[in-house]
């Protein structure tokens, strides 16, 4: 796996933006893009569990950059995101994009969030 450069000031991702989330981006052999981050309370919603602001936040960044790297410029349309499990503070959380598809006007993208177990806590589908 290659490991991405920050993109600055990113809120997600930017090391010279201090209010960010602080992720490091991993990009595999798939084009398909990789993270393993720990949420803290900084990331609270409920008590114990990430914001599904903070989720979604993740997940759009991670779909827009398979799509990116792909070699498509594009800002998203439409998030979906089907919120299946909450996602608990303190514990290392897989969050994976990839790019699923392609028209002639449309690139769409998909992304989850993957609990230490294995289960999917949060899917998201995007355009």
């Amino acid at each position: 796996m290659k490991k991405l450069q920050d993109h600055g000031s990113c809120f997600v991702c930017g090391k010279t933006n201090p209010n960010t989330l602080g992720m490091e981006w991993y990009l595999d052999d798939k084009n398909q893009i990789d993270a393993c981050f720990i949420f803290t309370t900084h990331h609270q919603g409920p008590p114990g569990f990430v914001h599904g602001g903070a989720s979604a936040a993740v997940l759009d960044e991670a779909m827009g950059l398979a799509i990116w790297y792909a070699g498509y410029r594009v800002v998203t349309v439409n998030l979906n995101l089907d919120y299946r499990k909450p996602v608990p503070l303190g514990e290392p959380i897989q969050i994976i994009g990839a790019m699923c598809g392609k028209t002639k006007r449309r690139v769409e993208a998909t992304g989850k969030m993957v609990l230490p177990d294995g289960t999917v806590a949060v899917f998201a589908k995007g355009v």
